[in-house]
């Protein structure tokens, strides 16, 4: 089964620690369900850079890279439907890439 990346966009903090809790525990609820799943819930990031050929722009462009995760699933409609149920996806949108082998 290939593994696949869940990449978090947008999105902003809760605004109040009872928010965040909440939403902490619908992330852990989540997380649970997925089982065996769940390859590497990841982590969330902070301020980012972006580097071309240009030079460095500080931000993550119009829709930063709030975190990621990775999963195991048999196909990519699996995985859709894995990303579908994020409570992730009431703050931002998460995209879906396989992981290919090198």
């Amino acid at each position: 089964m290939p593994d696949f990346m869940f990449a978090y966009h947008g999105g902003k903090a809760p605004e109040t620690p009872q928010q965040g809790a909440e939403q902490m525990a619908k992330w852990k609820a989540w997380v649970a369900g997925l089982g065996d799943a769940m390859v590497n819930p990841g982590t969330p990031l902070g301020k980012s850079w972006t580097v071309g050929a240009g030079g460095v722009a500080e931000g993550g462009g119009p829709n930063p890279l709030m975190g990621y995760s990775i999963v195991k699933a048999a196909n990519t409609d699996a995985a859709l439907a894995m990303a579908k149920s994020c409570p992730f996806l009431v703050f931002g949108t998460i995209e879906v890439a396989e992981m290919k082998q090198m």
